[in-house]
């Protein structure tokens, strides 16, 4: 989480009202997200979905929905090696579109 503040010419300090700001409208975080990212390092949500542990290469999953004419649902419930393996089949002649 990154943002810019300018200080005050009197370097006096802010007051709730610009911190309850920042956090709100700059960062988009709780007070407590906030403080968890900072002491432990744990980024708060954003919405991203993680990425899986194993996923498939891209080029791998376009050459199965291209090529071999398997559905996108199918190809996510595969691990890599069955893809691999299936795509393999699809070259040495085991299998047709």
């Amino acid at each position: 989480m990154r943002t810019r503040i300018s200080h005050p010419p009197d370097r006096i300090s802010y007051g709730r009202s610009i911190w309850a700001h920042i956090l709100r409208d700059q960062l988009d975080v709780t007070e407590e997200e906030f403080w968890k990212c900072v002491k432990e390092g744990e980024k708060p949500d954003r919405g991203v979905p993680p990425v899986p542990v194993e996923s498939l290469p891209a080029d791998l999953v376009h050459l199965l929905i291209t090529k071999v004419g398997l559905p996108e649902a199918e190809i996510a419930q595969m691990t890599r090696e069955v893809a691999i393996a299936r795509l393999q089949r699809f070259w040495t002649g085991g299998e047709q579109p």
